[in-house]
């Protein structure tokens, strides 16, 4: 072995008994001086190799953050605050299969970031993000020296952790900066992470703490238990809670266990995650949109604080609907100086006996929003209740009222047309980047802007007069707006708003392959799409009887709106077929069987209808085999697909 090889290899082992098991064998002095030797070599060489531990010294800052598209989706994780949440957890997943194990561990608050390897060989940091896309932050993490540079996996490799700067290291950070002084740990570890200056990001004092695989090329692993150990052997950091459970009473324990002792460790943390362990179990229950419907994140008694309301108000939001927010002095929750607080409709108003001068107890758990729990002294207040209104705030329309909640019927509403157009333009529906909420109501207000199809009719004479607006910015959203003309049916259903319609259904809905299609479906064809009941069938059913409904949509093709198919394949074994998987596989997760699917033409879709044309049944098939029987639709055993796929 040469001299840089061992002083490379040393080094590592080195940082590794350090900042991974906290438990050092050789002094910094030491370190510091096989360091300098191998700084000299590298200098002399004029390269550097790619697991050295000099590359993990802060660089120059960067100019801006890069974005990166994951190979693998990284879902974020449904929540429960109470037990019977939990309970419902459980129960859907032993429905699923009754001898399935769960794992429980720590839900740390920072930064989630995947790191990537090929061939062994770390190559890049991003952020969470959408899931889909975040942000490349591999000069910052390269300063974080709690994962290994170089791995024994040769395949390509997504591992997930999350970024955290431990209370002791945020107090001296503080302690020896205090004109720059950091309010939480988790704020503090997204800034740093997220800092254009790497230097900055070493100085803080970040570490990550893995979890998860997120992706594996070759050789997947089979449960949770498995990635744990896979990441612990690589030399990935893990903390030491891991606990595999069989049953619900010890998933429970292993939970109560966490919320007495996290206030005792040295990481913040905000909850337990509780996964189900077998992959196998993973692939039959799938996903929602936003969650893997096999992993909860159960959320410990949320923040809450005091405060004073100056002022409730009325927001109307896209379908019309009113909810009552409050004005409140500012107090800081959670890392945030809180201002406004929601309550979700007149009832709770009068309920929590909520008034203007009231003192309130207000939470921050899961919502953007913080909700107000109810009055601490509502006598401070000389203020009468609040009243109902009668008439929308806006428009002065008559309002209707629906179960417990309030509606401006009046589609012209202007915070309604400003919210709807301001859905259509976010990005996972017609993708209309610039044009944001502020945008519109300028808009709005200056030309007359109400519908979809009034986005096309702008120009860059539109945006003459309005401040703000320089060339090169109407020259961007201009070409923003050229862009979204081409959409696939998927996004236009969900720009559209239809009803309740959000993108798990809008997919259901476009493997009908055509909005004419999707257009004459019946009230019992709706409701047999999986992610689709009654309220939401009605609401589609609506939407294409509504005469103005139809006059747009024919605005939108006159407009030039293209609906996409042309990155559709059409040609392979799969061609002009929807496909519907059904149970689990060996060789392949759902998620990549569907690819596979979408790769040779077919169109892979979550439920069974009329128009499936082909049911693939796994192991431990469910209703889904059973409706294909039923409807006659031809299945076929994951031999047959194999083969298909060759």
């Amino acid at each position: 072995m040469d001299r840089e090889r061992y002083l490379i290899d040393t080094l590592n082992q080195w940082a590794y008994e350090y900042y991974v098991l906290d438990a050092p064998t050789h002094s910094d002095r030491e370190y510091d001086r096989l360091y300098d030797e191998l700084k000299e070599i590298e200098r002399e060489k004029g390269a550097v190799q790619p697991d050295s531990p000099t590359r993990r010294v802060g660089g120059e800052p960067v100019k801006g953050f890069e974005r990166h598209t994951h190979i693998a989706r990284l879902f974020s994780l449904d929540k429960a605050v109470t037990e019977d949440e939990l309970a419902a957890f459980f129960t859907r997943v032993k429905k699923t299969d009754g001898n399935a194990d769960f794992t429980v561990e720590y839900k740390y608050d920072g930064l989630t970031v995947c790191l990537t390897y090929e061939d062994g060989a770390f190559v890049r940091a991003a952020t969470r993000g959408n899931g889909v896309e975040g942000e490349d932050v591999t000069a910052q993490v390269l300063t974080v020296r709690s994962f290994p540079l170089k791995i024994s996996y040769r395949g390509t490799l997504e591992v997930r952790g999350e970024a955290v700067i431990r209370l002791s290291v945020l107090d001296r950070y503080n302690r020896e900066h205090p004109s720059d002084a950091l309010k939480n740990a988790r704020n503090a570890a997204a800034g740093a992470v997220r800092n254009l200056d790497p230097r900055m990001t070493a100085e803080r004092g970040v570490e990550i703490l893995f979890y998860d695989i997120n992706y594996m090329s070759e050789k997947p692993l089979s449960s949770q238990c498995e990635a744990m150990e896979f990441l612990q052997r690589e030399g990935f950091k893990t903390f030491p809670f891991f606990k595999l459970c069989k049953t619900a009473e010890e998933v429970q324990a292993a939970v109560d266990e966490i919320e007495v002792e996290r206030r005792k460790i040295d990481v913040l943390t905000d909850g337990a995650v509780i996964k189900v362990n077998e992959v196998s179990v993973r692939d039959e229950m799938g996903n929602t949109d936003k969650f893997p419907r096999w992993a909860i994140a159960y959320k410990f008694e949320a923040e809450e604080a005091e405060t004073t309301v100056r002022e409730i108000f009325w927001q109307v939001g896209r379908t019309g609907k009113l909810t009552p927010l409050a004005k409140v002095d500012p107090v800081e929750l959670g890392g945030a100086t809180v201002r406004r607080a929601t309550l979700n409709n007149y009832g709770d108003i009068t309920r929590k006996s909520v008034r203007v001068g009231a003192r309130v107890l207000i939470r921050r758990s899961n919502e953007v929003i913080p909700e107000i729990l109810g009055a601490i002294d509502a006598t401070m207040s000389e203020t009468p209740p609040a009243e109902k209104p009668s008439v929308c705030p806006y428009c002065g329309s008559k309002i209707e009222e629906v179960g417990a909640n309030l509606f401006c019927p009046n589609r012209e509403c202007p915070p309604r047309v400003i919210q709807k157009l301001t859905h259509y333009c976010t990005k996972n529906a017609a993708d209309i980047e610039g044009m944001s909420e502020a945008t519109i109501q300028l808009l709005f207000d200056k030309r007359d802007l109400r519908r979809f199809s009034d986005f096309y009719k702008l120009t860059a004479e539109s945006f003459e007069g309005l401040e703000g607006f320089k060339e090169k910015k109407i020259g961007n959203l201009l070409s923003a707006i050229e862009k979204s003309k081409h959409i696939t049916l998927e996004r236009l259903l969900y720009a559209l708003g239809i009803g309740q319609i959000g993108r798990v259904a809008a997919r259901d809905l476009a493997a009908f392959g055509s909005l004419e299609k999707i257009a004459s479906l019946s009230f019992e064809e709706l409701v047999a799409l999986e992610n689709i009941g009654e309220i939401t069938a009605r609401g589609v059913l609506a939407y294409f009887a509504d005469g103005e409904n139809r006059e747009e949509l024919a605005r939108l093709k006159e407009a030039g709106v293209v609906i996409e198919t042309a990155r559709r394949v059409t040609e392979g074994a799969f061609a002009g077929q929807t496909v519907v998987l059904t149970g689990s596989l060996g060789s392949f997760s759902r998620t990549e069987a569907q690819k596979r699917i979408e790769a040779l033409g077919g169109v892979a879709a979550s439920s069974v209808t009329n128009a499936t044309t082909l049911v693939i049944a796994g192991e431990k098939a469910g209703s889904k085999l059973d409706k294909a029987k039923k409807l006659g639709i031809p299945v076929i055993g994951e031999e047959e697909f194999l083969k298909m796929l060759e």
